[in-house]
């Protein structure tokens, strides 16, 4: 499973569990540490998770954090927890305090729901008080998946996450501010545009006036781009349709061809050798495009080749005995194994060896 299914994995999770996890131990527990060992850390190891990590501040000792991830000894993200169901809010939070004191560079302020990720962006070793990402595991986005991807043990990269953590932090927030203007515009944000339309004197009667226009323009252009977009997607899905039909009747007419060539030669291809051949292709396309898989036919067996390579070989076909029908398939090493059949049918049986010798070359 790879790292974005595992993540998706653990959202879905949420829903199921939340409402039977009644203390932030239970959140911890059910919801965190998966996070954290999705991230590829030994949640059991505390040379990787070090569960409530002292850290002294001032005169204040015995201080502790609820887990730091640790790397060559020393903690790189601070983790600090809370119940599903409570706000996160920084204020009075001992992540705050102890980002300073600490050689950590990212932080961490999580309910298991609610993933806000910190640095010191704005004054150095000063922890900001704004997020530079924050993800909402009901609402996951493909493109927060790859900036958490980021904080994988494989992947950690202290100057990477950095390189990116301005601009996610500043587009959010403008994000946030647009989505405010647009909603209710602001009397700034609609004198910025009324001038450019409005030559006199905005007074404050043509400032409401414009404020409603403004509203009303921005709504009609969200509208028209969302259309345009649905009728982009529509007109590449129509356009991918008739892609496929029309490759559907070139197969179909080289399949014709090479028949009628063969027969030319003394060579018949049957309709059972055919029927043969599309359900190998059809076994074959759970793993490679069907297109990859192509038929020779000889006057004693008919080939199913990968990639049209005679030194590709996927199976033979013996079939022009009424009694003694039999496919033999090739495994990775090029040996082959022969299996009596009576049907075409039968082929299906042998599924699992037709797709692990595509796999062998596809590796």
């Amino acid at each position: 499973m790879d790292f974005k299914d595992q993540i998706k994995q653990i959202a879905e999770r949420i829903e199921k569990l939340k409402d039977n996890l009644q203390t932030e131990e239970a959140t911890k527990n059910a919801l965190i540490m998966p996070m954290l060992q999705a991230l590829g850390y030994d949640v059991f190891n505390p040379l990787e998770i070090m569960p409530e990590y002292t850290c002294d501040i001032g005169t204040k000792k015995g201080e502790k954090i609820d887990y730091a991830v640790m790397s060559s000894g020393e903690p790189i993200l601070l983790v600090e927890c809370k119940h599903w169901n409570q706000e996160l809010n920084l204020h009075d939070n001992q992540l705050l305090r102890y980002f300073h004191v600490s050689s950590a560079k990212f932080a961490l302020l999580t309910n298991g729901i609610i993933y806000k990720f910190y640095t010191d962006l704005e004054v150095p070793n000063k922890m900001d008080e704004r997020p530079f990402l924050e993800i909402n595991m009901l609402d996951l986005k493909n493109h927060y998946i790859e900036e958490l991807k980021k904080f994988h043990k494989t992947y950690f990269d202290v100057e990477n996450i950095l390189s990116s953590a301005s601009e996610l932090k500043y587009t959010s927030q403008l994000k946030t501010a647009l989505n405010s203007e647009f909603s209710d515009p602001s009397p700034e944000f609609v004198k910025l545009f009324a001038k450019q339309v409005y030559d006199g004197v905005i007074t404050t009667r043509l400032l409401e006036q414009f404020t409603s226009l403004v509203k009303k323009s921005v709504a009609s252009l969200i509208s028209d781009t969302i259309s345009e977009r649905l009728k982009s997607a529509l007109k590449t899905e129509v356009l991918t349709q008739e892609d496929k039909i029309l490759k559907k009747d070139d197969d179909s007419q080289a399949l014709e061809a090479d028949m009628a060539t063969s027969e030319r030669n003394g060579i018949v291809t049957t309709d059972e050798e055919i029927e043969a051949f599309m359900i190998t292709r059809a076994i074959s396309r759970e793993i490679v495009e069907v297109s990859r898989v192509v038929h020779r036919d000889s006057k004693s067996y008919f080939s199913i080749l990968f990639d049209d390579n005679n030194r590709k070989p996927i199976a033979r076909l013996y079939l022009n005995s009424e009694t003694n029908k039999y496919i033999v398939v090739f495994d990775r090493e090029k040996k082959e194994t022969r299996f009596n059949i009576e049907t075409v049918d039968d082929i299906y049986k042998y599924a699992d060896e037709i797709k692990d010798v595509i796999k062998g070359y596809i590796e």
